[in-house]
């Protein structure tokens, strides 16, 4: 594209943001069929739990608690799980991240919001 400048998803200039990629919509949409199976990392079921946990938290401290466990083991999980995201090129360095990719790869729905 001439001078360099990225397109959203509508057709308008993407904002650019010094050493950060710009999120679009097309980053959160359900991926078919063909490529969910090797982009969906293999989270643990206990991955999982605290995952849900920790998005309905209003802190790592406030989900611990309800888990039974440390907010470091809250951390330690988390980190797995961003890692394990990342593996498959699909990273979440954020809360809304991850609520996203939980919602994409059916670990949870709306409705549960």
């Amino acid at each position: 594209m001439p001078g360099g400048r990225q397109r959203d998803d509508a057709g308008s200039p993407a904002p650019e943001l010094p050493g950060r990629p710009v999120a679009r919509m097309s980053d959160y949409r359900e991926p078919d069929d063909r490529t969910l199976s090797y982009r969906r990392p293999e989270l643990s079921s206990r991955e999982v739990e605290v995952l849900l946990a920790w998005l309905a938290a209003d802190s790592k401290e406030d989900a611990a608690g309800a888990l039974f466990i440390s907010a470091s083991t809250v951390s330690t999980h988390l980190a797995r799980i961003r890692a394990k995201y990342s593996a498959v090129g699909r990273e979440a360095p954020t809360k809304t991240h991850l609520l996203a990719r939980a919602l994409q790869d059916g670990y949870t729905s709306l409705d549960r919001w």
